[in-house]
């Protein structure tokens, strides 16, 4: 059994006994969801259902009026379904769609992490809608949580012959870090109840009180970098020779969030320690886990994420643990080289099979008056023999159609006038936002339904500046916890409050350098106004093939930032 040496008193977080006193992620959500008095759960069950795969929330544009007519605020939860890689067979793409339909609010999200996300589930179907994620072969255990959330990996539409590979590591790493307790069966599936759990049930590697944070892990095909590698607790870049994977390099340490006016907080990028072969993926990933598990900070959550821990300890200490606990050495880092952090739009060919990514604003697939995505998508899936992937900037692939198939792809897309995005502008093709309102209880701003508008506007300047075509980076997120990786975009707007954003500039194409504060809490005029010379000024004097994001570094508009501990300074 995992022995994380927590000895509890009054300066752990208080999740630290929640935790603990949870029997393995249960709690009393059984009687929450049997309560019909009212839609929510208690604050303890709240907090252990993000195990689960699931929070609670309420819609926050109607909080006020409700409150007022001295009602609950109107309570429903989000489900977010794992799916290891982003892949997905077209039977469980349909089942998607039904859930959405019949218990959620009509829409899937598909998330800077490669999952599925349903919104507006009320308590009463909560349950029902998790079995049928359960009866389409997928789940939501640890797609939210302490505990090691779902596996990026790079869909490569243009490098299927390793995708399968990269695909299966990334399956088996999320099988092998996934918590084992009963507790999700139980609850949602109807498990047969364990009568005595204490020592019947132990988690191996998590023990009773999981890690001290979320942790993340991400699988990079060089040249791409669409899951943005330094982003995550580890990153593992896949080292290809003679077109076959023989290994990885290993980052550690990388991460989003922070918390505004904390300094003691920052978005970080990983480091590189080193090279292991294939074959050690699991356990590599395991004892970093485990030295997180052991190290990382349990009294304060704003510092709990492994990037504080590796800072805190320095990146060699971690490394000699690592190789300690592996009973090897890592091995030098071997070459590699990133092109870019974006998706390849349209068709592309790879091993005999085509490929088409499709461009998806936010990830949101909806149907509007004039837009049938969601419909369309549907479709496809009726007939696609081939699977669907969910790339890491929210957009899909229609993935592995032959050429016989092919034409009665391409039918429905141009019915449905699907978009690969190739008549916007190079800035909205690589955006990126997360939900923030009216769902998620920790927006201060607008973020997904505001960045669209905001586009159209700075399209204008780019308009003006003849870039209309320049592939630039732009992120924007509701608060600064970082779920859309705003701070490694070259143009990045974190929310401070209602209409007002933090504008960072300076990240790298690649997704290698964080970005830099230019200014602090504005309001839209204020981004144009800004903008505006500084876009003219790089359409101006810009070197043969520099990206935006190098220029304003060059230009000595923002300070170069390889180092989150300098984030703020």
């Amino acid at each position: 059994m995992a022995e994380t040496n927590v000895s509890f008193s009054d300066k752990l977080d208080e999740l630290e006994r929640i935790k603990e006193q949870s029997n393995y992620l249960r709690g009393t959500i059984v009687e929450g969801l049997a309560d019909r008095i009212t839609g929510s759960i208690t604050e303890d069950d709240t907090k252990l259902l993000k195990f689960h795969g699931s929070y609670m929330q309420d819609d926050r544009d109607i909080r006020d009026e409700r409150r007022k007519q001295k009602l609950e605020p109107a309570y429903s939860f989000m489900i977010r379904v794992r799916a290891p890689g982003g892949a997905s067979t077209a039977e469980q793409w349909i089942a998607m769609d039904d859930i959405a339909n019949t218990y959620a609010n009509g829409t899937i999200k598909l998330t800077t992490r490669q999952a599925f996300q349903f919104h507006g589930i009320l308590k009463k179907n909560l349950k029902s809608s998790m079995q049928s994620i359960n009866q389409a072969l997928l789940d939501s255990l640890a797609a939210c949580g302490d505990v090691n959330r779902n596996v990026m990996c790079n869909p490569n539409p243009y490098q299927s012959h390793v995708h399968g590979e990269i695909n299966q590591i990334a399956n088996d790493i999320s099988r092998h870090l996934s918590p084992k307790t009963q507790a999700y069966h139980e609850i949602w599936l109807d498990g047969e109840k364990v009568l005595d759990t204490s020592d019947a049930e132990p988690e191996p590697l998590y023990g009773k009180t999981y890690l001290p944070r979320k942790f993340k892990i991400g699988i990079a095909v060089p040249p791409s970098n669409d899951i943005d590698v330094y982003s995550q607790d580890v990153g593992l870049i896949a080292i290809i020779e003679q077109d076959e994977l023989v290994g990885f390099n290993v980052t550690i340490g990388g991460g989003m969030g922070m918390k505004h006016g904390n300094t003691a907080t920052y978005p970080q990028v990983g480091r590189l320690i080193g090279y292991f072969p294939k074959a050690e993926v699991v356990d590599v990933c395991e004892k970093i886990l485990t030295i997180q598990r052991d190290h990382g900070n349990r009294e304060d959550r704003t510092n709990a994420r492994f990037k504080y821990t590796v800072d805190r300890k320095g990146v060699e200490w971690v490394k000699n643990e690592l190789n300690a606990r592996l009973g090897w050495q890592l091995e030098s880092e071997r070459p590699y080289h990133f092109d870019h952090n974006g998706d390849r739009y349209g068709w592309t060919e790879g091993s005999g099979k085509w490929h088409f990514t499709l461009f998806i604003q936010n990830g949101r697939v909806k149907d509007t008056d004039d837009y049938k995505l969601k419909t369309a998508l549907r479709e496809i899936a009726q007939i696609h023999k081939g699977d669907f992937r969910l790339t890491p900037n929210q957009n899909l692939v229609i993935a592995h159609v032959s050429d016989s198939d092919k034409p009665k792809i391409e039918k429905i897309i141009s019915e449905y006038s699907l978009t690969d995005g190739e008549h916007y502008t190079g800035l909205r093709r690589n955006s990126m936002a997360c939900v923030a309102f009216p769902t998620c209880g920790l927006a201060m701003a607008e973020s997904e339904r505001y960045l669209p508008s905001l586009i159209g506007k700075i399209e204008e300047l780019l308009d003006e500046a003849g870039l209309n075509d320049e592939e630039i980076t732009i992120r924007m997120t509701g608060c600064p916890n970082g779920c859309a990786r705003p701070a490694l975009a070259e143009i990045a707007f974190i929310g401070k409050g209602p209409g007002k954003y933090n504008m960072y500039l300076g990240g790298g194409f690649t997704g290698d350098r964080l970005n830099k504060l230019f200014k602090e809490n504005i309001a839209e005029a204020e981004i144009l106004e800004s903008l505006r010379p500084i876009l003219i000024q790089y359409a101006k004097e810009r070197t043969e093939g520099e990206h935006f994001g190098d220029f304003v570094i060059r230009a000595g508009i923002v300070d170069e930032v390889t180092d989150g501990q300098v984030f703020h300074s």
